[in-house]
């Protein structure tokens, strides 16, 4: 998986970017009177229409997607989800109020949903997914030893768990908020070798938890590996 991620500036312009795209395209729907079940125009069309790329439209649209707004169906096109239009707009006007994620409230998020996902890999791993978290648990582990920055090792970790969970929204949102978590932990928090040792034991605990489906010793290994981890880094 590539974790090469935009830099903050970039991430900004490119959200302000879809935002407007995102309010065009609810203008449009007011202006046109649309309902739930109708059908926007071709992206080609809006394209042309806001001056924009077709790749540009079709992010907007997957964005509008991801919150249940619009609904796409292939060979067909995209609609109005059967949500009704003043639940529409308010949805709208919330998306185009929010801002880039800050790490706190990034890192609050993972928490979150580390612990539940640790839970479920437990229960439901497969040798699969046991070779995945292990082969991840010794890349991180080498990067370690070998005095090398562990940083995206250490998440792909925590990503090959995510996925063992077996929760495709849980796994979805994790790899959504990665890069960003990658970001800001390389720059606000770049002196922490003395817990090298420290992470290496607990994550394999955390690995050894999964192998044998024990869920509550898990979560349990988890909690105590973020509690540690980020109180040293002054998040919690």
């Amino acid at each position: 998986m590539n974790l090469d991620v935009l830099s903050k500036n970039e991430n900004q312009e490119i959200t302000n970017r879809v935002k407007k795209l995102i309010s065009e395209i609810s203008e449009l729907i007011n202006q046109k009177h649309l309902q739930p079940g109708d059908k926007l125009p071709a992206e080609r069309i809006l394209a042309e229409k806001f001056g924009v790329s077709r790749r540009s439209v079709r992010v907007a649209i997957l964005k509008l997607e991801s919150y249940g707004i619009l609904k796409s169906i292939p060979q067909s096109g995209t609609f109005i989800a059967n949500i009704g239009a003043v639940a529409m707009n308010g949805m709208i006007e919330d998306i185009l109020s929010l801002d880039l994620p800050n790490f706190k409230s990034l890192v609050e998020t993972r928490i979150l949903l580390e612990l539940k996902a640790v839970k479920l890999a437990s229960l439901r791993r497969t040798k699969e997914d046991l070779k995945r978290i292990k082969s991840a648990l010794d890349a991180h582990k080498k990067k370690l030893l070998s005095g090398e920055d562990a940083v995206q090792e250490d998440l792909l970790f925590h990503l090959a768990i995510a996925k063992a969970s077996g929760n495709v929204t849980i796994n979805q949102i994790m790899i959504a908020i990665t890069p960003q978590i990658i970001v800001d932990f390389k720059k606000y928090h770049t002196d922490y070798d003395d817990l090298d040792e420290l992470r290496i034991k607990e994550h394999s605990e955390i690995y050894e938890a999964i192998k044998i489906q024990d869920s509550q010793l898990a979560k349990s290994k988890m909690k105590k590996h973020f509690k540690l981890l980020y109180e040293y880094c002054g998040v919690l």
